[in-house]
């Protein structure tokens, strides 16, 4: 999976690019638009946004081969003002110079656009240049001038560093351990990704699939996820219908559930406790514990709750420093069969 660093927020002309195409739909069906589409672009706009809108994005010739390889459910970081202020899920993509001009006509000696590309999902973020700068490894001046597509290495610590999950993820999961060494590979990987956005193709664009983490959560994750290296537990995550979960961990210990939750007042709290017990019966290994992570400890009746339903409450009390406040094993045992969805 790929990340595009895109910057679009930077310039007079890219925030009125911003306005017409990101900040609002687009009725691609529209003849000025709809003209401009060959047989099979319509196609694949209208299998990916099938009411007819989308918000659109695009790339100059100059950018050719870094857009090489782009793809359905490859992630946008569109950045501007010193942070990223919207993260996006590549939909259709394709070249077409006519309905770029369109979409953004050029400004006098300006250059058009030719590469043009959908967003399945859209949504607000606040990310800072020094956070995706740590991120990808750069120095923390690096301001992205220019448009960048992150591979490998790179776009993994981006996609995870923010707990960025793009709807496609899962189909890309399933194919995760097919070898990929020529274009006809490459299609099975779109081809999949396409037939699963025609699947469901009456609520994609507004089901949220995109998970962008609140960057305290992200940090508290990170930073726990470290915790549990130190004691030689390894977490991952795992994907279900309710969503993905914060960190997994299944060993000789037994399997663990862990939401983490960036405040823990009461309304956090029982977010943690609701999110738990959805994703639970999900497990791909039957939940032997489920625990909710905070950045301090909550309040006595608000713990009470979770211990209630078998939920142990974990919060932080230093840099790297975490206190289990563990529910009663008795309660946790007759909870189990309820965690499990039996």
């Amino acid at each position: 999976m790929r990340v595009l660093i895109s910057p679009s927020y930077g310039s007079a002309e890219t925030r009125r690019h911003w306005a017409d195409t990101l900040a609002q739909q687009v009725d691609f069906t529209d003849a000025g638009y709809a003209e401009t589409l060959s047989p099979e672009q319509r196609e694949l706009l209208l299998a990916l946004h099938p009411d007819g809108q989308a918000r659109f994005w695009g790339a100059t010739p100059s950018h050719d081969k870094k857009m090489r390889g782009v793809e359905t459910g490859d992630v946008v970081l569109f950045t501007g003002g010193n942070q990223v202020r919207a993260v996006g899920e590549v939909g259709a993509i394709f070249r077409n110079r006519e309905l770029a001009d369109r979409l953004w006509p050029p400004s006098k000696d300006g250059k058009s656009w030719h590469t043009v590309y959908t967003l399945l999902d859209f949504t607000d973020a606040a990310i800072s240049y020094t956070d995706l700068n740590m991120a990808i490894g750069y120095k923390p001046a690096h301001n992205f001038p220019g448009q960048m597509v992150l591979r490998g290495d790179k776009a993994r610590s981006v996609l995870e560093e923010f707990m960025i999950t793009p709807g496609t993820a899962w189909t890309r999961q399933s194919l995760e351990g097919i070898p990929q060494p020529d274009e006809q590979a490459r299609q099975i990987v779109r081809s999949a990704a396409l037939e699963e956005m025609r699947t469901r193709r009456t609520s994609y664009r507004s089901s949220g699939r995109l998970i962008v983490v609140d960057r305290n959560e992200s940090s508290l994750v990170g930073e726990f996820r470290e915790h549990l290296i130190a004691e030689g537990r390894r977490a991952t995550r795992f994907f279900c219908p309710g969503g993905v979960s914060d960190l997994y961990v299944t060993d000789d210990s037994g399997t663990e559930l862990i939401e983490a939750k960036s405040k823990s007042d009461h309304r956090y709290v029982r977010q943690a406790l609701g999110q738990l017990l959805d994703y639970a019966p999900h497990s791909p290994h039957g939940a032997d514990r489920l625990s909710a992570l905070f950045p301090d400890r909550p309040a006595a009746e608000d713990v009470s709750l979770l211990h209630r339903y078998g939920v142990d409450c974990v919060h932080r009390v230093a840099q790297g420093v975490f206190e289990k406040s563990p529910a009663e094993a008795a309660r946790r045992d007759q909870m189990r069969q309820v965690w499990s969805g039996s």
